[in-house]
């Protein structure tokens, strides 16, 4: 295996990254979004569900996401303060209007 196969990064490595799916919640900054991931969580003592959500900030290249849209996100590294994670793919447009 040459040195430039490993500095490079196969795809195989890439497989591995987290990818989480959520509500696009914000678009009004320049590529980029603001994901809301809903999850339910049980309470350790009550044994209860709860709901729990988290808001990711998310690279949008081509600014292709609009409000209401589901989309699916994958880690990548940190590209601002608080952008780590990368839009693959719009799941399911908001209802139109």
């Amino acid at each position: 295996m040459s040195d430039e196969a490993t500095l490079s990064g196969s795809p195989a490595e890439r497989a591995d990254r987290k990818v989480m799916r959520g509500q696009v919640k914000s678009n009004k900054m320049q590529k980029t979004v603001v994901i809301e991931v809903s999850r339910k969580v049980r309470h350790p003592l009550y044994e209860k569900y709860i709901s729990r959500r988290t808001k990711l900030y998310a690279h949008d290249e081509n600014n292709e996401a609009k409000v209401g849209d589901i989309v699916e996100v994958m880690q990548t590294r940190p590209l601002s303060k608080l952008k780590r994670w990368r839009l693959i793919r719009v799941v399911q447009r908001a209802a139109q209007d």
